[in-house]
């Protein structure tokens, strides 16, 4: 027997009949020869990791585009944030801690450069073609989903095209780590609430942080439920998910704990992320995309190889996986290249 095999062995041993176990992955698209030391979630793990798109989420906008200061968040430190507070949920109530890593790693990989305005400006481009091109392009989607992108991302666009090849159930957690779909397993359940409790606290923070809020400003009824600091803010919606999911026998929170978070949800929508300074360059930053959008919808062969597309009918795809892909500081860096005069030299 393998380390993987005794590894396999224990979780059978020790997690939870709710848990999805290793052994019992409903495997991957092309199938492999297993490790000898990790079990395949372990190894999704390290893909992730180790891949691109994950290293490129260091210069990506979490909310504050391209802020002075080295405390903000960005896509990867949100990220890690996910991943901790999902795996300390998981380990409490004996699930699989790998695929919950995995899943919460992998969820946005697929994130556009500029945060969240970077899917509004896919999206209007997705619909300018569906105008031009109705025929041409009708199934083409009408918007940009950021977590079907990371799903892309996995399957097709690493490794020059081939993909991660990572397991059902990685990708399953990653697909429906936000919209209607809930994730089939409970660690995928896990990652998907998570994500919320990450988000809203340190984006609050950050928005503390950065004079777009003050303290008094925050509702009072979340805080005298959840605390003052967002350490105890998090311990706190932990806690809560961590009981009532034992209790419930599903992975969920309070009806105290889901009022909270809602409350400091529609409180960041209305006073951080879409009117506040803090906004104040989405508009040139959606410029930016859409301008990078059509200028290799036109010139295609301006794209890396990889990123070639084989027909016209898959140009736009192409075209939004190279662009959703950039950095922050990379998009800007070819906007200017490309759009901005260049002093003229003797």
């Amino acid at each position: 027997m393998n380390f993987r095999e005794k590894y396999e062995s224990l979780e059978e041993k020790i997690l939870s009949p709710h848990a999805t176990l290793s052994r019992e992955s409903r495997g991957r698209e092309r199938r492999e020869e297993p490790c000898p030391i990790r079990t395949d979630f372990q190894r999704d793990r390290d893909r992730i990791v180790h891949s691109k798109a994950f290293r490129r989420l260091m210069h990506k906008t979490q909310v504050f585009l391209s802020p002075e200061g080295d405390h903000y968040r960005t896509r990867l430190t949100h990220t890690i944030e996910v991943s901790q507070i999902s795996r300390t949920i998981a380990r409490a109530l004996r699930l699989n801690e790998d695929l919950t890593e995995a899943i919460a790693l992998g969820h946005d990989l697929g994130h556009t450069p500029f945060g969240h305005i970077g899917e509004k400006a896919l999206t209007e481009c997705f619909q300018e073609l569906k105008r031009r091109y109705p025929k041409k392009y009708a199934s083409l989607p009408s918007t940009f989903r950021h977590h079907l992108q990371s799903l892309r991302v996995v399957e097709v666009v690493e490794r020059g095209g081939r993909g991660l090849n990572l397991t059902w159930e990685v990708k399953d957690g990653i697909r429906n780590h936000t919209g209607e779909d809930i994730p089939v397993t409970w660690e995928g359940q896990i990652v998907r609430i998570a994500d919320r409790i990450a988000y809203i606290n340190h984006d609050i923070d950050d928005a503390l942080r950065a004079g777009v809020i003050e303290f008094d400003d925050i509702p009072r009824g979340p805080l005298n439920y959840l605390g003052l600091s967002k350490g105890k803010r998090i311990d706190s919606m932990v806690r809560d998910m961590i009981e009532t999911s034992e209790r419930k026998g599903k992975i969920c929170l309070s009806e105290k704990g889901e009022r909270a978070i809602n409350e400091l949800r529609e409180f960041l929508f209305s006073k951080v992320y879409v009117q506040s300074i803090a906004k104040a360059e989405d508009k040139k930053a959606k410029g930016v995309l859409q301008s990078l959008f059509f200028y290799y919808f036109d010139n295609p062969e301006k794209m890396p190889e990889e990123f070639q597309p084989q027909g016209e009918e898959e140009l736009p795809i192409k075209v939004c996986d190279y662009v959703a892909g950039m950095t922050d500081r990379y998009a800007l860096k070819v906007y200017e290249e490309l759009f901005l005069p260049k002093p003229w030299m003797v």
